[in-house]
C-alpha cells in the first residue's frame, strides 16, 4: 500500500508534464508556420507524436513508464541536437538542458554515465571555433551540480525510511518501533499499575499467498488484517508486526475479561472477509496477559515465546 503511492503521485505530475512538453511542440511547429520559418517545422512537427505516445504511456506504470522516459529523452535530446548546431539562437541556453532533463528522467548512475558519455557530442554540435574551454567546463560543472540534487533526494528517502514508524507493507508500525512502544507501556502500566494485554495475530496464508499468487495477493491478506483490526480497536491501541506473518495488538489497560471479549469480536469481524486468490482469510490468534509486576525482559520472552508457538501450531 505504502510503496504505491508514491508511484501515483510520481505519475501524475509526469503525465501533465508530458502533455504540456507535447502542447509546446505542437505550438512551436504551428508558430513556424506563421512566421514562415518552413525549414524549422520538421523537428518540432515529427517529435509531437512520440511526446504524445508518451504521455500515453506515462500512467500506465512499470515498464511503460520507463518506455515513456526513454522516449521523452530521445526527443529532448535530439530537439537540443538540431538547436545546437543552428549559427544562430541561443545555444549556450540549450547546452544547459541535457544534464536536467537526463537527472529528470534517468536514474542518478545511468544519468551521469549518460551526460559524460554525451560531452564531446555537445561540443561537436557547438562548434570549438565558437566556444572554447570555458563552456566545456561549466557543462561539466552543471551536470555535478544537478547530481547532488538527487542524491539529496535519495538521502531523505532513506532518512525517512530509517525513522518512519510504519511498517512499510502496511497499516502497522514496525518491528523495531514496536518493541519501544511496548517498553514504554510496561513502564507507564507500572507507573500507573494499571493491566497490560497483548494479543497475537498469525497469518498462515501470508507465505502461501506470496509464492502462488505474487505480491498483489499478499497485500491483500495483510490489508485484510490490519484494516479490520485498525477500525475495530481503541486510538490508544498499538497495532504492529512483530515477525513476516505475525502482528501484535497492544492493549494499554486492559484486563483478561476485556482482552478476552476484544479477541472474540476481532475473531468475528475477520471470519468474513473474503480475498479473491486466497478465499477467506484465516488468521490464529492467541491473547499474551503481562503479570503483576513482571519486568519487560520476562514478558517479551512470553511474548516471543507464544509467537513461536502459535507459528506453528493451529490452536486459536
Amino acid at each position: 500500500m505504502r510503496d504505491t503511492e508514491p508511484r501515483l503521485a510520481w505519475h501524475r505530475p509526469l503525465t501533465l508534464v508530458l502533455a504540456i512538453g507535447t502542447l509546446l511542440l505542437a505550438g512551436q511547429a504551428l508558430w513556424f508556420y506563421l512566421m514562415g520559418e518552413y525549414h524549422r517545422i520538421p523537428p518540432p512537427a515529427l517529435l509531437t507524436p512520440i511526446m504524445l505516445m508518451a504521455t500515453l504511456l506515462a500512467p500506465m506504470g512499470g515498464d511503460h513508464s520507463r518506455v515513456a522516459a526513454g522516449l521523452v529523452l530521445a526527443c529532448g535530446f535530439l530537439l537540443i541536437a538540431v538547436e545546437l548546431s543552428r549559427p544562430t539562437g541561443l545555444p549556450l541556453l540549450w547546452i544547459g538542458l541535457p544534464p536536467v532533463l537526463s537527472l529528470l528522467l534517468l536514474p542518478p548512475a545511468p544519468a551521469m554515465l549518460l551526460n559524460l558519455g554525451l560531452t564531446p557530442i555537445w561540443m561537436a554540435l557547438l562548434g570549438a571555433p565558437r566556444f572554447g574551454t570555458d563552456v566545456l567546463l561549466t557543462y561539466l560543472s552543471l551536470v555535478a551540480v544537478a547530481a547532488l540534487v538527487p542524491w539529496g533526494r535519495l538521502r531523505q528517502q532513506a532518512l525517512w525510511r530509517a525513522t518512519d514508524p510504519g511498517d512499510p507493507e502496511c497499516r502497522a508500525v514496525s518491528p523495531t518501533h514496536l518493541r519501544e512502544r511496548l517498553a514504554g507501556e510496561i513502564d507507564r502500566t507500572d507507573l500507573l499499575g494499571q493491566p497490560l494485554a497483548v494479543l497475537l495475530f498469525h497469518l498462515p496464508q501470508l507465505e502461501i499467498a506470496d509464492e502462488q499468487f505474487g505480491p498483489k495477493a499478499r497485500q491483500a491478506v495483510l490489508d485484510g488484517l490490519c484494516q479490520t483490526i485498525a477500525g475495530r480497536c481503541r486510538a490508544h491501541d498499538i497495532l504492529g508486526r512483530a515477525e513476516e506473518d505475525v502482528f501484535w495488538l497492544v492493549m494499554p489497560n486492559t484486563t483478561e475479561s476485556g482482552a478476552l471479549l476484544v479477541q472474540q469480536r476481532l475473531s468475528r469481524a475477520l471470519e468474513p472477509v473474503v480475498l479473491v486468490e486466497t478465499g477467506p482469510l484465516e488468521s490464529r490468534t492467541r491473547l499474551v496477559m503481562r503479570h503483576n509486576g513482571e519486568d519487560e525482559s520476562s514478558f517479551e520472552h512470553r511474548l516471543r515465546t507464544a509467537t513461536r508457538s502459535l507459528a506453528t501450531t493451529r490452536d486459536t
